[in-house]
């Protein structure tokens, strides 16, 4: 093993150790306790609508997969694509370095329905950019309507900034849709791979889906807090997609950390115990339960195959 097979677990390592003990500064005076009353005290109605929003989620996160084959002209059943990626992503978000074990699952499975090695390179890096061109767009929204958002971790961050980001984002996303609308020249990397813009039909997908991930994914923790200090969803999903695209960055596995500090610091009004309640839910929800589930789809998966390539042996 090279010492570049290191880097990424060492990387995942150091966030999550740096993250819990900043985490734990933040935490001293919270108890146990408080935290049980805080997660008894959230009602069937909010774990209700913190369920619908995880489902919309990852229904969403299918359909960064079905746009991905959409654009390499691939025809796959909904419900393969929807196990694939539903697995790829419960795993990857689990486990860290969501770009390589998400790689891992999506090649396992899109090789047994015909797809090369590059086609599956292709796909992982479409659905990467689109969670980003999502990121991105939300972001603009949230910093145009909300541009106090980043004084909440900055207070010398002034609003003009923010404002300033918001239109600058916005003016890249209509670049990339002119881009496409044009059918500009790929982008060259070297002398054997190009980018090249989307169909104007596939981008505006796109568009639509890549927000709705991140909205019920945000809406999870919206919906598990308290009516009380509650600072709005545009405020929850401000402070979401900092923590979650750090944690990402981060490769800490699962935002270990990364979210409860970033949510705890970005939701001063609110009662930590409240926070980490809500963060608890959207762990079981986002994070522990589609994991689970992941695990039994892969042995299953892999038991098929299994089968299938027993009987083919047999007859031969």
């Amino acid at each position: 093993m090279k010492w570049k097979d290191y880097i990424w677990p060492a990387i995942g390592l150091g966030a999550v150790t740096i993250s819990v003990w900043l985490l734990y500064k933040e935490l001293r005076s919270i108890s146990l306790e408080d935290v049980i009353d805080s997660l008894a005290a959230i009602t069937l109605k909010q774990w209700l609508l913190s369920a619908s929003c995880a489902l919309l989620s990852y229904m969403s996160l299918a359909g960064y997969d079905r746009i991905a084959l959409k654009h390499l002209n691939k025809k796959i059943s909904w419900l393969f694509i929807s196990l694939c990626s539903f697995t790829a992503y419960a795993l990857s978000h689990n486990i860290g370095a969501s770009v390589i074990s998400g790689a891992v699952v999506r090649y396992r499975a899109y090789s047994s329905k015909g797809l090369s090695g590059a086609e599956v390179a292709v796909l992982v890096g479409f659905c990467s950019f689109t969670f980003a061109l999502g990121t991105l767009i939300l972001s603009a929204i949230v910093l145009l309507i909300e541009p106090e958002l980043l004084q909440r971790f900055n207070g010398d961050i002034p609003e003009s900034l923010a404002i300033a980001a918001g239109i600058v984002i916005l003016i890249l996303v209509a670049l990339y849709v002119f881009g496409s609308w044009m059918q500009l020249r790929p982008l060259r990397i070297g002398s054997k791979f190009q980018l090249s813009y989307p169909r104007l039909s596939v981008v505006k997908w796109q568009l639509l889906i890549a927000p709705l991930e991140l909205i019920g994914a945000a809406g999870i923790i919206y919906f598990a807090l308290p009516e009380a200090g509650h600072p709005g969803f545009l405020i929850v999903l401000g402070i979401f997609l900092i923590s979650f695209s750090a944690a990402l960055i981060s490769n800490a596995p699962g935002g270990l950390g990364v979210l409860e500090f970033l949510f705890i610091t970005g939701l001063p009004n609110l009662n930590p115990a409240d926070v980490l309640a809500a963060l608890i839910v959207f762990r079981l929800l986002y994070l522990l339960i589609p994991f689970g589930i992941s695990l039994i789809v892969v042995l299953v998966f892999e038991k098929s195959e299994f089968s299938k390539k027993r009987k083919i042996d047999i007859k031969s």
